[in-house]
């Protein structure tokens, strides 16, 4: 099984920017096997997300999610994943297109990924911020603090950090860039304003 994936909106960015990106996915919210948390600052989030429904509900969805959050436990995981990465010639990886960082020992791997394979950028939208005050990221590992969270009122407005919206108006009213369509707007290398709008779906 592959520990690399792309969903249709990872396709067309990467297609849009001409680079080979991919995404890595983990069950949403908690593992439907053990019910241990794999989204542990998940807030209001939890009622609506994206990643509990739909295409992410199908049986064959959920169990290879299942298997790759199993392998993220392995001690050879960081190994695995750098040589996926090298075999698929990835230039940019989003770590969780679901999911989260779900303890520091976790983090830690996609640290050393990130700082094993420095010509290749990785990025997160992640409700478990506080998991990273202590640390220092290495320049291609980009972090995006999302809203909807337990953890929401240590985010500043100068942070890079996201927020759903009912309407592209109400974004773009709000002073937020839309990431909508463009999975890489969300990050630094692609965008400069550090607050990045999602329109609900």
């Amino acid at each position: 099984m592959n520990l690399l994936t792309q969903n249709s909106k990872i396709k067309e960015t990467g297609a849009k920017h001409g680079v080979r990106l991919f995404n890595f996915t983990i069950p949403a919210f908690e593992d439907p096997e053990t019910g241990r948390r794999t989204c542990p600052f998940a807030g209001a989030c939890a009622k609506f997300c994206y990643a509990r429904k739909g295409f992410y509900a199908f049986k064959n969805t959920k169990s290879a999610h299942a298997k790759r959050y199993y392998a993220t436990k392995s001690d050879f995981f960081v190994e695995r994943m750098i040589a996926e990465i090298k075999k698929r010639k990835a230039d940019v990886i989003r770590v969780h297109d679901a999911g989260d960082y779900y303890s520091k020992e976790y983090r830690d791997k996609w640290l050393q990924v990130a700082q094993e394979l420095p010509s290749v950028r990785f990025y997160s939208y992640t409700k478990s911020h506080t998991l990273f005050d202590e640390v220092q990221l290495p320049s291609n590992f980009d972090l995006i603090k999302s809203e909807g969270g337990t953890k929401d009122h240590l985010i500043q407005d100068t942070d890079r950090h996201s927020r759903i919206f009912d309407t592209a108006e109400a974004l773009q009213a709000a002073g937020y860039h839309d990431a909508s369509k463009d999975d890489l707007a969300a990050t630094k290398w692609y965008n400069d304003n550090p607050r990045i709008g999602l329109v609900i779906h």
